[in-house]
């Protein structure tokens, strides 16, 4: 049993972050007097690779002094679409991409990637890899995060995406327990409800975790997501003993450590308050709990939970097993960080633009293949904009259109999101003058000016080329005249890898992991 005082048990119960670069005086005010032990990292903490080794040794270094035991630092490293690293490091491609490209093998190799680069950074705990099942092609928050729509693709994959993380020695853990990939409302900004039996579950969702769990997953991580069924009470699955703790450990075995999703996620905050979600969360038998952007509320929480067990509606019991599980974790996985040389390393760059190489999947083909582009070819679409909390800001500093124009030569058109009609007008004003017409949808099955502007454009008489750069499933009702080509991300390492295909000189050949009907 842990020999800590109750407010040090307290505070290694919760994780915390801060907005800048630099740790903030009130997340250090939140070390001190709350005794949090543990750090969410996101983009906006990371400016580049020697920044944040200094970081995280700061970071150490405060709360080993202030709690008496390392601090679990965190990050949302998944690839694609989630990733927190800067350029000068390997973000490796997300989840669909791998699955589409290189199988299990890439997995593998990108868990070894991005573990060797996290030891070298000082970052020890991964939240990742995401084992959603992406049945519903309406789902707005994960898609390309997933491996796949088919359970036993997706445990095959992120397991193997695990192993190569633990054997660089780096903490992860499955998400989003117990599924949020049949959804289509994201629990960032809603309340999410999953209206299904076990039964149900178990053929589906259960499937990928009941994998991990089995593979020796160390972490999960629940989803503020009503599942009526399994919790008739009206509490999202992180707030519930019944999936926490009677399904998650009793039923499926799970030892290891329970995290929760961000407590300032709006199906929290919005609908039971994120001070109270934390205290249930504790009660349901999550171990970790995440309030990630707010220090002062992140104390708020702390003292909410020592006065719930000072007033002995917390168990003690409970709490003590909760904190030896997580120092045993502590202990285990605080190594000494590799050099920082290990980070970005020429290597780990290769299998990047590679595993892109081999995810570029073609959807659809007219009889004569892909167009040629010709002498004045038009491309089209919008910047890469923030579809989900989950992904990093906006980064306006490159576009689809601006990039493959300046690299293949023609015009370029970038729109707004959901373009309006005057921009299709616009659009295929340019279109009568191209050779060939290449437009680049972002979520598109999503927004209905891309709809629009996909049919418009199919019909303007110009050979036309689509890349889906996010969801594949913008590609579902591609026209027979239109070649498709699914990259799965809006990164610059993916527009390389789609400029290659569209001067012939890589032939993708990826296989799509998801139905799009």
């Amino acid at each position: 049993m842990s020999l800590l005082d109750d407010r040090r048990k307290i505070g290694q119960r919760i994780v915390a972050g801060f907005p800048g670069p630099a740790m903030s005086p009130e997340f250090v005010e939140l070390v001190r007097r709350h005794k949090v032990a543990n750090v969410i990292l996101f983009r906006a903490n990371v400016e580049d690779r020697a920044q944040l080794r200094r970081l995280c040794g700061e970071i150490q270094e405060l709360v080993r002094r202030e709690t008496g035991a390392p601090a679990f630092i965190t990050i949302d490293q998944e690839g694609g679409m989630v990733t927190r690293l800067s350029p000068d490091c390997a973000n490796v491609p997300g989840a669909m991409a791998l699955s589409a490209g290189g199988g299990e093998e890439d997995a593998l190799r990108a868990g070894r990637v991005t573990g060797r680069q996290l030891r070298a950074l000082g970052v020890n705990f991964d939240l990742a890899p995401d084992m959603d099942v992406n049945s519903n092609p309406a789902n707005p928050v994960i898609g390309v995060r997933s491996y796949s729509d088919d359970p036993a693709r997706v445990a095959r994959m992120g397991t193997a995406m695990m192993r190569g993380l633990l054997e660089e020695g780096v903490l992860c853990c499955a998400k989003h327990f117990p599924g949020h990939g049949d959804t289509d409302v994201d629990s960032h900004l809603g309340l999410p409800k999953v209206d299904k039996s076990l039964e149900e579950l178990e053929r589906t969702e259960l499937v990928p975790f009941t994998a991990a769990i089995r593979a020796g997953i160390p972490g999960v991580m629940s989803s503020h997501i009503l599942f009526p069924q399994l919790e008739p009470e009206g509490k999202p699955a992180t707030m519930s003993r019944r999936i926490m703790t009677d399904l998650l450990r009793r039923k499926l075995g799970f030892e290891g450590l329970v995290v929760s999703d961000c407590m300032q996620m709006q199906a929290i905050q919005k609908f039971y308050g994120t001070v109270n979600g934390v205290v249930q969360a504790v009660k349901a038998g999550v171990d970790l709990v995440f309030v990630s952007h707010d220090a002062a509320l992140a104390g708020q929480a702390a003292e909410a939970l020592l006065e719930e067990l000072n007033a002995g509606k917390l168990d003690r019991a409970e709490l003590d097993a909760s904190v030896d599980r997580i120092l045993a974790y502590k202990e285990r996985y605080a190594l000494e960080p590799l050099p920082l040389e290990e980070c970005g390393t020429p290597e780990q760059m290769a299998f990047v633009r590679e595993a892109l190489d081999r995810s570029m999947t073609v959807v659809h083909s007219p009889a004569g293949g892909m167009p040629a582009l010709g002498a004045a070819p038009l491309f089209v679409g919008c910047r890469a904009f923030r579809p989900t909390e989950a992904s990093n800001s906006e980064d306006a500093s490159f576009s689809f259109a601006e990039t493959l124009a300046a690299r293949l030569g023609g015009r370029a058109l970038v729109t707004t999101p959901d373009p309006d009609e005057g921009e299709i007008g616009q659009a295929l004003e340019l279109a009568k003058e191209a050779s060939c017409v290449v437009l680049g949808s972002y979520n598109g099955h999503l927004k209905p000016g891309q709809r629009a502007m996909a049919r418009a454009l199919a019909g303007c008489g110009r050979p036309m080329i689509q890349v889906a750069l996010r969801n594949p499933y913008d590609l579902a009702d591609t026209p027979e005249q239109v070649w498709a080509l699914a990259a799965y991300e809006y990164t610059p390492q993916s527009l390389d890898a789609v400029c290659r295909v569209l001067a012939g000189r890589l032939r993708p050949a990826g296989v799509l992991p998801v139905k799009l009907k």
